[in-house]
């Protein structure tokens, strides 16, 4: 084992818990989460036994993209709470034994940002602080990149009579990262927040800062009105410097955990992020496991190239860096309704998706309502549909003359709000969530889908989170060993194990609703083995045979 992944870091041993503040607790009762709420919920965070809070953009926005466009790095959302109360969360946290970290969106701001509103005017000294660029001599932007959330990637902005580049919603501004003195501001800000006392950033489509020189037109073959732009502004030739400087002018001068959104950037690249030799970033999330479902959601799961992926990845970083693991987060849909089986299998096939990725070799995060095994929401009506790229998407297929139900069906499996809907605490009304109207529907199975009930059930998929939590505070082995693949092309069963100085674990997953009969060779474990499974009988069962969804983990 290479020396390197056996240094020892406190990010590497935590657990993380993803919070979305305005679906996780309402603390006043006005409909939406909030700060206070957060407080009122640290003890079951504790009892779950995370040891790190990561949360979701708190700052004042006017929430085009909830929160993900900010208009003021500094301050606290009203509809949160206030600084005091932060500080308070921050405290209460820390008396807890919990770190916190915050979502840093620096790639754009809100374009009700006072730099923004400061750089429309012209001759302003922050003009440059974000991207502007005349328009086509025919009055067309100022070449065809589309948003990532659809239509133009520009905005025409009468006050300075140009257009200035939005990758995201015309409401979110792209800073211009060329500019030194936007980048020392960044930074300023950046400091600001771990004098007070965070714990580290999620950083936020980090890989789209840098642009490609020119902004040249894209081909466009299909006479596309705006073309996908990707290729023009993910992870380009450049990035590295400007990551660099981020890092050490801010977090190589405190304790913290950093974690980078690095859509696009691949496993051969991944060490010149995260290497623990380079000075920038701790860990990366990668996506490309993401696409191994259908954009319709129901396509299910292709395990041979989730293997495939998480292997590379695994093998790619092992001595060199450090995994992000996760199957959930707030921009996609609930997991055990995209891979799993919620008709028949919903317990088992949470749980074993669950004990699959947890176990390997890196940091696992937990979205909040995963470890219950919330699942998607059943939509019944466009209008019920708040995200941002869900509404655009709906006015693009509108155009296109997509029927209703057709595009109903569509974003009922794809949807980003299938993951917001709010946190089920309780069988009754709103969850537990909130005494007033909740800002995005309930989902109605909390009736039997809940915390409360969970906490209460020896066999829930709560209290099966809580004993992986557990066994990988107890066993180094879990947290530091080599990953390695065992049945590498079964169609049915993801098993690895996990190794570290004459020490072994073996983690058997069927992620399927057939039984499974099989061979494990030298991984076979003794009768003794068994640490952890998700069916009540599974210690008296042979490891060669698995049940639909059953999972195991055993010392070998």
């Amino acid at each position: 084992m290479n020396a390197v992944a056996h240094t020892q870091r406190w990010w590497k041993e935590a657990v993380v818990y993803q919070i979305y503040p305005r679906s996780f607790m309402d603390g006043n009762g006005d409909g939406t989460g909030d700060l206070p709420g957060i407080i009122e919920q640290l003890d079951y965070l504790k009892d779950l036994g995370v040891d790190v809070l990561w949360l979701c953009p708190i700052f004042p926005s006017p929430n085009d993209d909830n929160g993900y466009d900010i208009a003021d790095y500094q301050g606290i959302l009203s509809d949160f709470g206030t600084m005091a109360d932060f500080d308070n969360l921050l405290e209460q946290a820390h008396d807890r034994g919990l770190r916190v970290l915050l979502d840093l969106v620096v790639n754009h701001s809100s374009d009700e940002h006072a730099w923004f509103q400061e750089a429309r005017q012209p001759g302003s000294d922050k003009r440059d602080w974000y991207i502007w660029r005349d328009g086509k001599p025919n009055g067309e932007p100022p070449n065809n990149w589309a948003s990532i959330f659809s239509g133009p990637a520009w905005e025409y902005d009468d006050l300075s009579g140009q257009y200035y580049l939005h990758l995201f919603s015309r409401k979110q501004p792209d800073l211009n990262w060329e500019n030194a003195e936007m980048r020392e501001a960044v930074y300023r800000m950046v400091r600001w927040w771990l004098d007070k006392g965070v714990d580290g950033f999620r950083i936020d489509a980090i890989t789209h800062i840098r642009k490609e020189p020119g902004f040249p037109d894209l081909p466009n073959p299909k006479n596309l009105s705006a073309v996908p732009s990707h290729e023009m502004h993910r992870n380009k030739d450049g990035i590295l410097n400007y990551i660099s400087e981020l890092c050490a002018e801010t977090f190589a001068h405190y304790d913290v955990m950093t974690v980078g959104e690095a859509n696009g950037v691949t496993i051969e690249q991944a060490p010149d992020w995260v290497g623990e030799d380079q000075g920038r970033f701790n860990m990366l999330f990668q996506f490309e496991q993401l696409k191994l479902w259908g954009t319709e959601g129901n396509d299910g799961l292709d395990l041979a190239k989730l293997k495939s992926t998480l292997t590379r990845w695994q093998k790619g970083l092992e001595g060199q860096g450090w995994n992000a693991l996760f199957v959930e987060n707030h921009d996609i849909p609930r997991i055990t309704s995209t891979w799993g089986n919620t008709e028949h299998y919903w317990r088992e096939s949470a749980t074993a998706i669950a004990l699959m990725y947890f176990m390997m070799q890196g940091t696992p995060f937990i979205y909040q309502g995963q470890e219950l095994g919330m699942t998607n929401h059943p939509f019944t009506s466009l209008d019920q549909f708040d995200d941002v790229a869900a509404r655009n998407l709906i006015k693009e297929w509108r155009a296109d003359g997509r029927s209703d139900a057709d595009m109903l069906a569509d974003l009922q499996s794809s949807s980003r709000d299938n993951a917001r809907t709010p946190m089920q605490w309780t069988r009754h009304t709103n969850a537990g969530f909130t005494i007033g109207r909740p800002w995005l529907a309930v989902n109605p199975n909390h009736q039997w889908l809940n915390a409360a009930d969970q906490a209460d059930d020896p066999a829930s998929v709560l209290n099966f989170y809580k004993a992986m939590i557990r066994l990988r505070r107890a066993e180094p082995t879990l947290v530091y060993g080599q990953y390695d693949l065992v049945l590498d092309d079964d169609p049915q069963v993801y098993a690895y194990t996990r190794s570290l100085e004459g020490e072994q674990f073996l983690v058997l997953c069927n992620l399927s609703d057939d039984a499974w009969q099989g061979e494990l060779g030298a991984a076979t474990p003794a009768e003794n083995g068994f640490c952890l499974g998700n069916y009540a009988d599974a210690a008296a069962q042979p490891a060669i045979e698995l049940r639909p969804w059953e999972a195991r983990l055993y010392r070998l």
